[in-house]
């Protein structure tokens, strides 16, 4: 995954300097630990690391990237040193076999990996490890699935508008018998309608641009894929080659790879994987053990019936010649979610081997195939049982949570309360040391532009083609929406919402990062990096998490003491690919409109920053993470200058109950100076695989 990229600010209306309201503690704070360290601030804003997209990148020259300029007060101490330092589907009999391609060596045997940790998770030529390159997948899969999401939904929005100036028009008409504007709208829309879903194009691109991580099928684990790992729709496991059927419920190994000398005495087809959804009335899982039946003869139409008989060939024959071959295989469960826009998640519960198989007439009298799987030994404890999950589940109540020492941080200020709790500290103590505000505090001695002339659209600006503040995105909305919360599309270099100005609705969704917290988080003390912040609902990629607020100061006026919670307003800077910053889609496009002089008049370093230090939210206790699940963007609604912009967090993967959120500090290394002269190292220890080992 390519490093998080740029940070911006907010245009809010100035608010009064509070009274300081630290979140009520159920116990009373220690006294706050402040380091005697001073940080030079000059060395941060060299070699900005790339940007976050959710389409496949090449990794930055330099891992390290310059800084934000904040580290949390109690992380680890850092050493001080002179030098270096990402239709319901079935098991449809299909004459098709999709994804097969040029084969790859296989082994027969039961392979090493299926002790149940995934293949060795070794770094490619590039440098990436095998579970950087799954996420980089998911998230080139949603980029592009996101993209086709809007495209369909302008498309409907087309239709809706066509259908009904034709049905205006056909109501003043005379004489003859018509159909009904219901009727004709029906009709018109299924013509309409593209033979394609979303996902399934986003496949098809994929496909095209030789995007699919594991493109050979293979039998046993998969590099970067481990048992308990979750997929929101079979196009995701697609994209993966950890299935590679988007409707079949059984993947398997064609004929083609027949006489490879790699396959020698195998018997093919061969299975290599099979999807356990609750499509067939005559399934039973037992957890450790899986009576399936065969592919064919269900009606797909979601009430698990068989309405025939079912044939030995294709994927029945794989999972027969499976049982004779001794090899194991894939399970991936299914289960109902309704946080996935397919209705379901599923979950790869690791290596399986058949062991039994026969013929018997199904419940409604039809032959059905039978197969018989047990569980490997050696895997990790399966993450679902059944149909039920039964891996940790997020909380549900505040009042029961372990080591919970406040209530809500927010003091009621968001929208959802944010619990703290604290099982490191003896005796737990609360966050401490800081006011919570929501929005942006802005001194008087700083003067916000006055605002732009908003949209003149009415309700939702998704559905006014003319919008002006979709065209300043550069035609289209930067957002789509899901279930009622906005979903970016994709990182840009600025996104231009809607403001003060514009005649549209609140909850118009040009105006997602203005809606406040939509999720369940938790501020929870670490063992190793202070303070961080977990989520207990699911987050999908490109959601909004919140705002990073603070005071707005500028750069110049800061005191040379340090400041863990500096973050540095550098959008102009990274749009215009200073001091190694990577630019971002759409720089060159806004460039001229936001900042019209002249190159040499940019200033090198960012003119303002957000001082989170004594005033902010909950972001501030985000930590770091060297392969980060959120990324910064550059948010703007009432004004033009990108100087002042709004610096937003959004969701960059698919994020589950209980995962930590965090993001790139994007520190270079060596950057950091102490007074003395001398490079400051830090050590991280952010725990992912692509780990740069130090912060700094």
């Amino acid at each position: 995954m390519a490093n998080m990229d740029s940070v911006v600010v907010m245009e809010v209306a100035p608010v009064p300097i509070p009274t300081f309201m630290d979140a009520t503690p159920l116990n009373p704070p220690l006294p706050l630990v402040v380091e005697e360290l001073v940080l030079r601030r000059s060395a941060r804003y060299l070699n900005r690391p790339t940007r976050p997209n959710y389409a496949d990148q090449e990794p930055p020259k330099n891992p390290g990237g310059r800084g934000r300029g904040k580290r949390k007060r109690d992380e680890e101490k850092p050493e001080l040193a002179a030098q270096q330092g990402t239709k319901t589907p079935g098991r449809n009999d299909s004459n098709v076999e999709a994804g097969e391609r040029k084969p790859m060596p296989v082994t027969a045997a039961v392979p090493a990996c299926c002790a149940g940790v995934a293949a060795e998770d070794d770094a490619t030529p590039t440098g990436k490890s095998a579970k950087l390159r799954v996420k980089e997948t998911l998230r080139a899969f949603n980029s592009h699935y996101l993209h086709f999401v809007q495209e369909e939904q302008k498309r409907a929005q087309a239709a809706i508008q066509e259908i009904e100036a034709k049905g205006g028009l056909k109501r003043q008409t005379k004489g003859g018998k018509k159909k009904s504007s219901k009727q004709e709208a029906e009709a018109e829309e299924k013509e309409k309608r593209p033979s394609k879903r979303p996902d399934l194009k986003a496949i098809t691109k994929m496909q095209e641009m030789n995007a699919v991580l594991y493109q050979e099928k293979t039998i046993g684990h998969l590099p970067g894929l481990d048992v308990g790992d979750q997929f929101y729709s079979r196009a995701e496991m697609v994209v993966l080659g950890i299935h590679s059927h988007w409707l079949n419920g059984i993947d398997y190994m064609g004929m083609k790879y027949q006489g490879k000398k790699e396959y020698a005495n195998l018997t093919f087809p061969l299975a290599t994987c099979i999807v356990m959804s609750g499509i067939y009335e005559d399934d039973l899982d037992k957890a450790d053990e899986i009576i399936y039946t065969g592919q064919g003869g269900n009606d797909l139409l979601g009430n698990h019936r068989q309405i025939g008989s079912q044939q030995l060939k294709r994927g029945n024959l794989a999972l027969k010649n499976s049982r004779k071959n001794g090899n194991p295989v894939r399970v991936i469960r299914g289960h109902l979610s309704k946080n996935s826009y397919t209705g379901k998640v599923y979950t790869y519960d690791g290596l399986y081997k058949v062991v039994d198989d026969w013929v018997q007439n199904g419940v409604q009298g039809h032959v059905v195939f039978k197969f018989k799987l047990k569980r490997l030994e050696g895997q990790p404890s399966l993450t679902t049982s059944e149909v039920r999950f039964t891996r940790a589940e997020a909380p549900t109540t505040i009042s029961e949570l372990p080591g919970l020492v406040c209530d809500d941080i927010s003091g009621g200020q968001e929208n959802i309360p944010i619990p703290a709790t604290n099982l490191v500290d003896d005796p737990p103590v609360p966050p401490s040391g800081f006011t919570y505000l929501k929005s942006l505090k802005i001194p008087k001695d700083i003067k916000i532009p006055s605002s732009i002339i908003g949209c003149d659209c009415e309700g939702d600006c998704a559905s006014n083609k003319n919008c002006s503040c979709a065209q300043r995105n550069g035609s289209d909305l930067p957002y789509v929406s899901y279930k009622n919360i906005g979903r970016l599309v994709e990182p840009k270099a600025v996104v231009f919402e809607c403001g003060a100005n514009c005649s549209c609705n609140h909850d118009c969704v040009n105006r997602t990062s203005q809606q406040g917290l939509q999720y369940h988080l938790e501020v929870f003390k670490t063992a190793s990096k202070g303070w961080g912040v977990r989520t207990w609902d699911t987050i999908l990629p490109g959601a909004p998490i919140c705002e990073y607020t603070g005071v707005l100061r500028r750069t110049e006026d800061l005191d040379g003491s340090q400041n863990n919670y500096c973050f540095d307003i550098d959008c102009l800077q990274t749009m215009k690919g200073l001091d190694g910053r990577e630019k971002r889609a759409g720089s060159e496009m806004h460039l001229p409109n936001l900042y019209p002089e002249n190159d040499s008049d940019a200033p090198p370093a960012p003119e303002y920053c957000i001082d989170g230090s004594s005033i902010g939210n909950f972001a501030r206790f985000i930590n770091h993470s060297c392969q980060p699940n959120l990324f910064v963007q550059c948010v703007m609604s009432s004004h033009n200058d990108v100087k002042l912009a709004k610096v937003m967090l959004f969701a960059a993967d698919t994020i589950l109950p209980l995962q930590e959120l965090s993001y790139d500090y994007g520190y270079r290394l060596d950057s950091v100076v102490g007074p003395d002269g001398k490079i400051v190292k830090l050590p991280c220890h952010c725990g992912a695989p692509d780990c740069r080992k130090r912060l700094y």
